[in-house]
C-alpha cells in the first residue's frame, strides 16, 4: 500500500531502548502485558502527527516534558532517534523512501529537533538546521510549487504522516467530546477521540459517491445494537452555529433517541466502525485497546472489521483481549515484552506454533503464556 510504513526503528524513547528495523505489514495486532511498552509504541505515532503539524512542544509539554520521554531519563540517553521506511510511491528516491531524525533534550526540558533527513537518490539528505520544531510542515505545498527533484520525498514523508490516525475512543463518560454537538462543517475527517462524529456520520449520510460506506456501518451497528433503526442526526441552531447532534432512531418506536440512550460500549463501537468502516481512510490507522467495554459478539464484530479495513490501509491494533486474538492470523500478532527494562518487539511465525495450534487458538495460546507476553517481574 503506497504511503505505509515497512519498518520502523527507534532508540531510546521511553521503554524502547533499541528496536532495529521492526518488520509492519498491512496488519498488526501489537499485544503485551500491562507496562510492557505498548502505549509507547503507540505514542511514537503521536508524536510524529504533532511534529508534522509543528505541535512538538506542546506535545511534549502535555506529556510530562522532555525527560519523561528519554529511556532511563538524560543520562542514560543522551538522544532519542527514529528511522522509518515506507512503501514507494515517489519517483525520485528509486524505490526507497525513508525518514530519519533525532531529538535532543534542551536545559528547558523541550526538544531540540537536532538532526532531520530525508533519503534522496542513494543519499541521505538534512531538511535544514536544528530547531525547536520539525521542519516537515515546511514541506506540505503541492510538489507542482516545488523543485520536484529535491522536495519530492519531503513532500511524500509529509503526505504520508499527515494521514496518519491514532484513534483513542476511549472517554465515553456523559461528558465526553462524542457525546457532544459539534459544528456541521466539522466532517472532513473523523477526529482522534470521535468529537465530530456527528457531522462526520450526517456528511457520509448524505454523501452519494460511496452509498456503501452508509449502509454497511449501519448494518454493522445493527449486529452488535439489534435494536437500533438508523441515525436521525438532528441539526441544531445554536447562536450563528449550526451544530449537530448525535441522534438516532430506535427499530418500532418514533420517539427520537439521543446520545446518553447509548451505553459506553455501543457508542464506543459506533465510532470504531465509523472509522474503520472509511472508504477513503488514512494511511496508517492506529488503535489502542479498541476490545474495552465491548460484548465479546462486538469483539469478534470488530476483528472483521479490522480484517476488512487492512485491506484498505494499514492497521496497527493494541489489545490484550484473547477474544480478539482468536480472530487473526499468529503472522499478524507482534509480542512486545519487557526485559532488563526494556521493552522488546517480535512478530510470530506460524512454523513455532503449528503443533500447538492443532489444539489451541491463538487467544488460548496467550492466555496460557504459550505466546509468551505475561507480567516480567524485574
Amino acid at each position: 500500500m503506497k504511503g505505509a510504513i515497512k519498518k520502523i526503528s527507534i532508540n531510546g524513547f521511553k521503554s524502547i531502548r533499541e528496536l532495529h528495523e521492526l518488520e509492519l505489514r498491512d496488519l498488526n495486532i501489537i499485544i503485551g502485558a500491562n507496562g510492557s511498552g505498548k502505549s509507547n509504541f503507540v505514542q511514537v505515532f503521536q508524536l510524529l502527527m504533532a511534529m508534522r503539524q509543528k505541535g512538538l512542544q506542546k506535545f511534549i509539554c502535555e506529556n510530562g516534558w522532555a525527560d519523561n520521554f528519554l529511556h532511563n531519563g538524560p543520562k542514560s540517553t543522551p538522544v532519542i532517534s527514529m528511522e522509518f521506511e515506507f512503501e514507494s510511491q515517489s519517483n525520485y528516491s528509486k524505490g526507497k523512501n525513508f525518514y530519519r531524525f533525532e531529538l535532543t533534550p534542551t536545559v528547558d526540558e523541550r526538544f531540540l529537533v537536532s538532526e532531520e533527513r530525508r533519503y534522496l537518490n542513494n543519499k541521505w539528505m538534512p531538511y535544514g538546521s536544528p530547531s525547536l520544531e520539525s521542519l516537515l510542515y515546511d514541506e506540505r505545498e503541492e510538489k507542482s510549487q516545488l523543485n520536484e527533484q529535491f522536495h519530492g520525498v519531503g513532500y511524500f514523508v509529509y503526505q504520508s504522516i499527515a494521514q496518519w490516525m491514532v484513534y483513542h475512543f476511549h472517554d465515553t463518560s456523559s461528558m465526553a467530546p462524542m457525546r457532544r454537538s459539534e459544528i456541521i462543517d466539522d466532517n472532513k475527517l473523523l477526529r482522534n477521540n470521535g468529537s465530530n462524529i456527528a457531522p462526520f456520520l450526517l456528511k457520509i449520510k448524505k454523501q452519494t459517491f460511496s452509498p456503501s460506506y452508509y449502509r454497511d456501518l449501519v448494518n454493522a451497528i445493527r449486529l452488535v445494537m439489534p435494536f437500533f433503526d438508523d441515525f436521525r442526526l438532528d441539526v441544531l441552531k445554536m447562536g450563528e452555529a449550526d451544530k449537530v447532534k448525535l441522534s438516532w432512531q430506535q427499530k418500532g418506536s418514533d420517539v427520537p433517541m439521543q446520545h446518553y440512550h447509548l451505553s459506553d460500549g455501543s457508542i464506543r463501537f459506533i465510532c470504531l466502525a465509523t472509522a474503520l468502516l472509511n472508504p477513503l481512510p488514512p494511511s496508517v490507522i492506529v488503535i489502542d485497546e479498541p476490545e474495552l467495554g465491548l460484548h465479546p459478539e462486538a469483539i469478534r464484530i470488530l476483528a472483521e472489521l479490522i480484517q476488512d479495513a487492512a485491506k484498505r490501509t494499514q492497521v496497527i491494533v493494541a489489545t490484550q483481549s484473547p477474544l480478539l486474538l482468536d480472530q487473526f492470523s499468529i503472522e499478524d500478532i507482534v509480542v512486545v515484552n519487557r526485559k532488563d527494562g526494556q521493552s522488546t518487539f517480535e512478530r510470530l511465525h506460524r512454523e513455532d506454533f503449528n503443533e500447538w495450534l492443532n489444539n489451541y487458538s491463538v487467544g488460548e495460546l496467550w492466555s496460557k503464556n504459550v505466546i509468551q507476553g505475561g507480567t516480567s517481574y524485574e
